[in-house]
């Protein structure tokens, strides 16, 4: 009976054969529109993204009564161009993301190696510390760090690298331990190589597809942290175009100018969702479990 059952939770290999050789090309091209979006919006944003005209405010889309082409997706309160000011919004999450990710990442990193790889009493401070950073409330944070500095894009990342980096030293410590009781450790040990050699030439390579997963799944959570926390005017400063903000700035006339809230919030699901699709096949590909599978 308990054959049965196993064979019917678990899906037919030719089924995970597809699943992990088809490439998600869809959310790809979606990811690579907004970063081109993004790094070329000077060249390809119509207006200016603070260029506004307020006898322009609140036109509707080009293909509503009232709209005007040279105003493809409408204006804002303040008569800005939204499509303009949805290509910088891009420049601007993405920026974060990268910043965010990579340093996070970066500290998260090394945490985890020296944690997993001594041990003891290191492992246990480290460790600790890891969870007093996990427990820091995210909004107080941010709210403080305004009041005390004020908003800008360095105090975006600082609040998001704060609650990022843990996640990343979790996952390398508990991918450190496993690799450290392996043989080539063992056999580099016994050749008398350095403890930094050994982290640097023998478990960081192991541990980069980890890293490369973590970094696809969160940068999309990125986006979205930095979408909320602007909303909320604990993030990007008003002077600066981001998704978030466009959104707050809008929420005030949404019953009658829906477009000037549409437009970031789709453009954040749609970075987001991709992100995450993508990281799920990039986690399902590098797996070495499923290596037999594929």
């Amino acid at each position: 009976m308990s054959e049965i059952v196993l064979a019917a939770e678990a899906p037919p290999l030719p089924l995970r054969r597809r699943r992990l050789g088809l490439v998600p090309w869809l959310p790809a091209l979606v990811l690579l529109t907004l970063c081109a979006a993004g790094l070329f919006a000077p060249l390809i944003a119509p207006y200016p993204p603070l260029q506004g005209s307020l006898g322009d405010k609140l036109l509707p889309p080009a293909w509503l009564a009232g709209g005007a082409w040279t105003h493809p997706l409408g204006t804002d309160l303040l008569g800005r161009d939204i499509l303009s000011r949805l290509f910088y919004g891009a420049r601007t999450s993405l920026g974060v993301a990268a910043v965010a990710v990579l340093v996070s990442g970066t500290i998260g990193t090394i945490i985890g190696l020296v944690s997993g790889y001594f041990g003891g009493t290191l492992d246990a401070f480290l460790m600790r510390l890891t969870d007093v950073a996990l427990s820091l409330p995210l909004i107080l944070v941010a709210i403080v760090l305004v009041a005390a500095l004020g908003t800008s894009f360095a105090n975006v990342v600082v609040v998001i690298v704060l609650l990022l980096w843990p996640r990343y030293a979790r996952q390398i410590r508990g991918e450190t331990l496993a690799l450290r009781e392996r043989d080539f450790v063992a056999l580099a040990r016994i050749a008398n190589c350095s403890h930094f050699r050994i982290i640097r030439r023998h478990i960081l390579p192991n541990v980069v597809p980890t890293l490369l997963v973590l970094a696809t799944l969160q940068s999309g959570y990125v986006v979205l942290l930095e979408s909320t926390l602007s909303f909320l005017g604990a993030g990007i400063p008003p002077s600066t175009p981001a998704w978030g903000l466009m959104i707050s700035e809008g929420r005030t006339v949404i019953e009658t100018a829906w477009w000037v809230v549409v437009w970031p919030g789709l453009a954040i699901v749609a970075l987001v969702l991709s992100g995450n699709l993508l990281g799920d096949w990039l986690r399902d590909r590098l797996d070495p479990t499923l290596k037999r599978v594929r």
